[in-house]
Formats: C-alpha cells, structure tokens, sequence
C-alpha cells in the first residue's frame, strides 16, 4: 500500500510540476495576452539555457534552447525557438508564432491546409 501511495505522490507533483513550473517561472514581462482567432491566448517566453554565441540567432533576446508556451483553446503548446535569424520565430513543425509586430503576431497551424489565425492584444486581460 504504502509504495503505491507513494508512486501516487510522486506522479501527482510531477505532473503538477510539468503543467505549472513554466507559468511560475516566467517573468510578468515575457506574459502577453491575445486573442487569436477570436479565443484568448497567453503566450510565455522563456529564453535558452544555451550558451551558443557562434549561432547568430539571438535577435530579442532569445538563444538556442529558448521556448514559447501558448495556451489556446485549452492547449498548451510548447514551440522550440526556430534558427532563423531576425525576430524570432518558434515552430513544432505543426504550429508556428512570429510577433514582427507584437501587437499582431502571426500565428498558424501549417498541418493540412495552412491555418493563419488573427492575433490581437487582448482587452480584457
């Protein structure tokens, strides 16, 4: 009984930790607030742990091992920071976030027919 429990306890904060530690550990600065395709979306930069100074991608800030949570239609995305130079950029290879204006990110779904979703800052938030 007791290593069942304790089997319990440890997958309840594990998984705890894995839908909460990203939220806790971003800074109010990196939080921003949508609405994309007329559906709230938060989206949380966290930049790379990586030290890569030869790779010449870090425009805004971000290195190589840099991420972005999206929270979307009761989704949580996490899009890897692509390599491309300029604004960054984050992809999965399904879903893709460029904010060349942050007030209108480009965000889109590019399975099956290329999905482009209309981000605006959100009012409410």
């Amino acid at each position: 009984m007791i290593p069942l429990l304790s089997k319990l306890v440890f997958c309840a904060v594990a998984l705890f930790m894995l839908l909460e530690a990203p939220a806790a550990l971003a800074s109010s600065d990196r939080v921003q607030h949508y609405l994309c395709g007329g559906e709230p979306l938060e989206a949380i930069a966290f930049n790379g742990p990586v030290d890569a100074v030869d790779i010449p991608n870090s425009s805004g800030g971000t290195l190589p091992g840099a991420f972005l949570v999206l929270r979307w239609r009761n989704q949580n995305l996490q899009l890897p920071r692509t390599n491309n130079a300029g604004v960054p950029s984050y992809t999965d290879g399904r879903w893709w976030w460029q904010a060349l204006d942050p007030d209108h990110p480009q965000f889109a779904q590019l399975r099956g027919d290329l999905q482009n979703y209309h981000c605006e800052p959100d009012p409410w938030a």
